[in-house]
Order: structure tokens, then sequence, then C-alpha cells
């Protein structure tokens, strides 16, 4: 059985996918701190145990969502490194 290489556009939507999550995990990581400070225990739905289990999960999933609207700019830098680095090492489209 012969293995398939990739085709240029599905490497090329692989490091667009990497670059993405990779923005997406920075922002939370940032915003994380900033989450760390709101007091919500004084309202009718917010505190206890169960926020703080899963106020990481809420914070990753809104890094998402704003790299998937356009972000702030990281995942762009990220994408044209890698691409660079995908041409570098002869693995480029063909």
């Amino acid at each position: 059985m012969r293995a398939t290489t990739p085709s240029a556009s599905q490497v090329d939507k692989k490091i667009q996918q990497g670059a993405e999550g990779f923005e997406a995990v920075a922002l939370g990581e940032m915003m994380q701190p900033m989450f760390e400070t709101v007091d919500t225990s004084g309202k009718p739905f917010g505190g206890g145990s169960a926020e703080k289990q899963f106020r990481s999960l809420q914070v990753l999933e809104l890094g998402k969502q704003i790299a998937r609207n356009g972000g702030v700019g990281i995942a762009h830098q990220v994408y044209q490194t890698m691409q660079k680095m995908q041409s570098h090492s002869g693995n480029g489209s063909r």
C-alpha cells in the first residue's frame, strides 16, 4: 500500500488550523488572570465550586471564539512563520 502525501491545500489548511488553535490558547492564557479577579459570588447564578471548576474551560472557549472571529493577529504571524518553515524544509507545495 502506497502512502499518499497531502496536497498543498491540505497542508495549508492544517497550518491555518494550528495557527488559529495557538492563538486561541494564547488568548485564553492571557485572559485567565483577568477572570480570576472577577467576583461573581454576589450574583444570583454566580460563585460556588462549579464555577471555579469550569472557569478555565469558559475562558478557553472565549479565546477560541475570539480567534475564530479574526483574533488579534497572533494566528496570522504564526501562520506566516509556519509557512516559511514548511517551505524551507522541502515539504512545501509540490
